[in-house]
């Protein structure tokens, strides 16, 4: 059947591409297998032989093939992406300048190819495969073409919506593919950023349902885990960066947030949550936002603004995002938290809103109050003393009740729109007004619903004793970090220590080698001393020589030899010089030799002893950090068994804390049991008399019949019951 996509003859090929498709559809064997008989290859050459997007059903069948093949199949996917082919889609999204002649196939195709890539990039994929995809789709130039359909003019509403879509997923949680979208501009005069000509099209209530949807999903998607983005949005919000020349994200947010389009606010609202988004330093950031309301009154921060809005009783559309916006600024940002406590009016609307019994539309906006006013519990640090932790409990008991502020509260998960959100991260409604709840919202109010709802329940005591806990167990593990670090310092100091000792080890033997040297070179002095003391008898030898020589001359030799008589005693005084001037040298080299040895000892003697003192020292250095070492190892562990010999006491206390409260249900059980025993007994009593009664009669009636002369059984034959209660009486 794979031989059939490679046969000439077109009506085989088609036939049994419909044919794969129907045998591949939700088969994970079958796609495998037409996956490794190297059906990519052949699809991808048959949609570039066909003409690509301006191709006709051809390539539609083999994009539906495709899809077959690659969604939810990661085995499939990865082959994909290893054998290059990601690399070949590029050619698809190559589209002419003046984009005419969107025929109806080609929107089809375009269609059909976006959602290839989105299978590749989904969310829903093994994060690895999903960063690798979109890695690829970087480097070989795929996530510029998208861009650049993005940007482009004429290009058909639906295509731009899922182009949008594509490239949200293509750069969500990719640094590189993040970075490069915020640097694309539009091709405007003067040019824009691409992120904000997307943010006019998000509050703009003129553009469709779907393009806004897309915008938003792509906003969230260049914030997601991107702290650098995050902050360059922020700071479009700072006094010192505003530019009144020019229109900047922050500006269309805040536009967005307090504009009269309900969607707008909701959209606004949640693009700048995501620019909080686990993110303590932009939330303080954005504290020090001011906004201008109107002319002549000072300048109000947007927290407070927020706050305003929320009063004004809007629509519920955009008091839910502004409540989903205050609940994650004020998440883990107790200065947050402290400043929108400053405000007066602020709780008693909180606590307004969450006590009145209001229908069915309002429960959502009394649940999201609930979880804003558990934030202010939770991360409260009581700075404020109107509004300190105990003093927000005890005004939740008096005006709203525990009970029903726990029930108000668990209105968030009840919605059914709110199981809908937690799904997949984009946003995939029917209607704006189904619009309420974000993705990344629905994973926040599950982390803190458990955490509000034991702050709200827990006494003082309980916190007192918590905080003690906690302090004991901070006090215990820093006294274990001091320990390790001091044992990571002696570990240093004792590596030193061994490093020292090995270099003097080596300095130990180059002086043995030094000194072995010189030994060398004073033997070989003393055999030239011993050659020069040979040499010198020699010359003496010649002397006495010459001498005689001299002696017979004058006796025999004419006058006529006195001049070379006087020639070799100038030669003989010459040699004497030379001997005495030998004799010298020899003496000065044998010194030198006696001084040279001397010193030699002597700096052998002193740095053999040095390094030896060194050496001990060391040693009984290197042995006292281990024993110190040792009974820090020692003190570690008592201190990890004193650590788990606590938490094994909690266990314990939790578990005689459950055995009690099982012991109290059965002794109530046991006394019901007990009374039920007792109201039976009576019940049995009655009845006993009652046959006792009945069996009076009839031996009454008995009697009367035996006096009439009929016959009768005995009662205890006739009716067992009555002599079994006989017995029993």
């Amino acid at each position: 059947m794979m031989d059939l996509l490679a046969d000439s003859r077109e009506v085989i090929r088609n036939d049994g591409l419909l044919l794969l498709q129907q045998l591949s559809r939700g088969n994970a064997a079958i796609q495998k297998i037409v996956a490794f008989e190297n059906a990519f290859e052949r699809l991808l050459d048959i949609v570039t032989e066909e003409g690509n997007s301006d191709g006709g059903i051809v390539v539609e069948d083999c994009l539906l093939l495709l899809l077959n093949l690659l969604k939810n199949n990661s085995s499939n996917q990865n082959f994909f992406k290893e054998g290059s082919y990601i690399q070949r889609m590029k050619p698809w999204f190559e589209v002419a300048e003046d984009n005419s002649g969107w025929s109806a196939q080609k929107v089809t195709n375009l269609h059909l190819m976006l959602q290839l890539v989105r299978v590749l990039v989904s969310p829903v994929n093994p994060p690895g495969a999903t960063s690798s995809c979109q890695k690829s789709a970087f480097q070989c130039g795929l996530l510029q073409q998208l861009c650049t359909i993005l940007m482009a003019t004429g290009v058909p509403a639906d295509i731009l919506t899922e182009t949008i879509n594509t490239v949200s997923e293509v750069i969500r949680g990719s640094q590189i593919n993040q970075d490069y979208f915020a640097s694309v501009n539009a091709p405007s005069n003067p040019p824009r950023p691409a992120i904000v000509v997307l943010l006019m099209s998000m509050v703009n209530e003129r553009q469709p349902f779907v393009l806004r949807c897309a915008v938003l999903y792509c906003f969230e998607c260049f914030l997601y885990k991107n702290q650098k983005g995050q902050g360059e949005i922020v700071a479009t919000l700072l006094p010192a960066t505003i530019d009144a020349n020019s229109i900047s994200a922050g500006q269309l947010l805040c536009g967005g947030l307090f504009s009269t389009d309900s969607l707008s606010n909701w959209c606004a609202a949640v693009a700048l949550a995501h620019a909080l988004q686990d993110n303590s330093i932009q939330k303080e950031q954005l504290l020090r936002v001011q906004l201008a309301t109107s002319l002549g009154n000072p300048p109000v921060s947007l927290l407070q603004q927020c706050t305003n809005i929320l009063s004004q009783g809007s629509k519920v559309q955009t008091r839910v995002g502004l409540l989903m916006l205050l609940s994650t600024w004020m998440t883990s940002c107790p200065i947050a938290v402290s400043n929108f406590l400053h405000n007066q009016t602020n709780v008693p609307f909180l606590t307004g809103q969450i006590s009145e019994n209001l229908g069915e539309e309002e429960q959502l906006v009394q649940g999201l109050c609930a979880l804003l006013l558990g934030i202010c519990i939770y991360y409260n640090e009581n700075t404020l003393e109107n509004y300190t932790k105990e003093k927000l409990k005890q005004l939740i008991e008096k005006r709203i009740g525990k009970e029903n502020f726990i029930e108000k509260l668990g209105y968030i998960s009840k919605h059914e729109l709110y199981s809908r959100a937690g799904q997949k991260p984009q946003p995939s409604y029917s209607t704006p007004e189904q619009m309420l709840f974000d993705h990344e919202f629905t994973k926040l109010v599950k982390e803190l619903e458990v955490l509000i709802i034991k702050a709200v329940q827990k006494s003082s005591e309980d916190e007192k004793k918590e905080e003690e806990v906690k302090k004991s167990l901070e006090q215990h593990d820093s006294i274990v970090n001091q320990y390790k670090e001091l044992i990571r310092e002696q570990d240093m100091q004792l590596n030193d220590l061994k490093k020292q000792v090995s270099a003097l080890s080596s300095e130990n033997e180059l002086s043995q080698a030094t000194i072995t040297q010189q030994t060398s070179q004073v033997q070989q002095l003393r055999d030239q001393y011993n050659l020069l003391k040979i040499q010198q008898g020699k010359d003496s030898q010649q002397h006495n020589i010459h001498n005689s020589e001299a002696a017979q001359i004058n006796g025999i030799q004419p006058k006529a030899d006195l001049e070379e008589m006087g020639r070799l005693r100038e030669e003989v005084e010459q040699l004497k010089q030379r001997h005495d001037l030998l004799q010298g040298q020899l003496a000065e080299k044998e010194s030198l030799i006696e001084k040279l040895v001397k010193i030699d000892l002597c700096i052998s003697v002193c740095l053999l002893d040095k390094l030896r003192t060194q050496v001990q020292t060391q040693a009984a250095e290197i042995s006292q950090l281990q024993a110190e070492k040792q009974a820090l190892s020692q003190k570690l562990k008592n201190l990890d068994q004193t650590k788990a010999m606590t938490e094994e006491k909690s266990a314990l206390d939790q578990q005689l804390a459950s055995t009690n409260s099982t012991v109290a249900i059965l002794q109530t059980e046991n006394s019901k049991l007990q009374q039920d025993v007792i109201d039976s007994k009576k019940e049995q009593d009655d009845l006993l008399v009652l046959l006792a009664d009945q069996d009076q009669k009839i031996f009454g009636l008995k009697n009367k019949l035996k006096e009439l002369g009929e016959q009768v059984s005995p009662c205890w034959e006739s009716n067992p019951g009555l002599s079994l209660a006989r017995q029993v009486l």
